[in-house]
């Protein structure tokens, strides 16, 4: 028999609905479109916060029973350790199957070449998900892509078409009018679904903290040692080790993204709690990819070139 879903469905008053409830009815009827409108889906998911609040209102979208996507994870290989463990936890509660494709994988098979061994892998996951879409013949991918994160995803539309290369054209979208989606597609073709297209990151955090949706342990404020490089802390670590001459200080941190070890800086932060962290996040005004995502700062012209390629 199985577990029971690790979630809590409770009515509600419509006196009492909030900004979050409409939001969130908002992405269970995505969701329901796209499973509704395709054969095979995967739910692409990190173990980050968004991917999180994804899988959370999946969930929640076809209660009692279990969605039919299958979890899927382009893993770079420099991922935080906590936030796998975490990943692979979820899926287990979750009950649902989850497919990894490593960026490893792809440059030791000569798909993917880098420049230097040490470089970000992040651009990089585009040809490794390509491959996994062609060798699970998904057509319709669901990612935790928020508008508010920077300029190239304020152009995608919630149900994003991608055509037999992988490519996105956004000057080539369908229009959604009256929340109708298009997701048909040729054989090759794909659709990128965004639930979370209208929240914002306070947005997210509110609703982590309304539903007690658990999150990788980095999240939360722990002390770290860190450098400070290029106006951003840089974590010390054997992918990322201190440079001559820079200082390691350990310092009470979070993260307030996670990805990629060698582009991924924390913040300094007290917040230990959803709640401090929800009251953080209100009065920041550095956005979350802008302040620790290091391959956005010194490249951000370049990720709508990465999302015309293929990219999330």
């Amino acid at each position: 028999m199985n577990a029971p879903l690790p979630i809590a469905v409770r009515p509600q008053a419509a006196a009492t609905r909030n900004h979050l409830d409409a939001l969130e009815a908002e992405s269970i009827h995505i969701l329901r479109e796209v499973a509704a409108e395709c054969r095979n889906v995967a739910l692409l998911f990190s173990g980050g916060k968004d991917s999180a609040v994804v899988l959370h209102l999946a969930l929640k979208a076809f209660f009692p029973e279990r969605p039919s996507f299958t979890l899927l994870h382009v893993d770079t290989e420099h991922n935080f350790p906590e936030v796998i463990g975490f990943r692979d936890e979820a899926a287990r509660r979750a009950g649902l199957r989850l497919v990894v494709r490593s960026v490893g994988d792809s440059i030791r098979a000569g798909r993917v070449r880098l420049r230097r061994p040490d470089e970000p892998r992040n651009p990089h996951q585009s040809v490794t998900l390509l491959d996994a879409i062609a060798e699970f013949g998904f057509d319709a991918c669901i990612g935790g892509a928020r508008r508010d994160e920077e300029k190239a995803r304020a152009k995608e539309r919630i149900f994003s078409f991608r055509d037999e290369f992988g490519q996105w054209d956004p000057k080539n979208q369908r229009p959604e009018l009256w929340s109708l989606y298009n997701a048909r597609v040729a054989r090759g073709e794909n659709i990128r679904v965004f639930p979370l297209s209208n929240w914002t990151e306070l947005d997210v955090w509110q609703y982590i903290e309304r539903e007690a949706i658990e999150l990788p342990s980095i999240y939360f404020s722990h002390r770290r040692e860190v450098v400070r490089r290029g106006g951003a802390l840089v974590p010390v670590t054997g992918l990322t080790p201190a440079r001559e001459g820079e200082t390691i200080e350990s310092l009470q941190v979070r993260f307030r993204t996670v990805g990629d070890i060698t582009c991924t800086a924390p913040v300094e932060s007290t917040a230990s709690t959803l709640a401090q962290i929800v009251a953080e996040t209100a009065i920041t005004r550095i956005t979350e990819r802008g302040a620790t995502r290091l391959d956005d700062q010194a490249n951000e012209a370049a990720m709508e070139l990465r999302k015309k390629e293929g990219y999330f």
